[in-house]
């Protein structure tokens, strides 16, 4: 999966970008995070997962 459209999905489940590292970015809801490689391409898997994961875990409300 390409990262473009992972993170896209990510934006789509409410979770933004929290910070950036060397070789990971740290995507939040608020409460969870979730780290996401930085390469241009992502295994399918691995993608999978992290929406999995986003999508269980919707952000909180106020």
């Amino acid at each position: 999966m390409k990262k473009r459209d992972l993170e896209q999905e990510l934006g789509r489940l409410g979770w933004w970008l929290k910070r950036e590292g060397g070789n990971h970015e740290i995507w939040t809801n608020g409460e969870d995070t979730e780290s996401v490689p930085r390469h241009r391409e992502i295994n399918e898997l691995l993608a999978k997962k992290i929406i999995r994961v986003a999508r269980d875990n919707p952000p909180k409300k106020k």
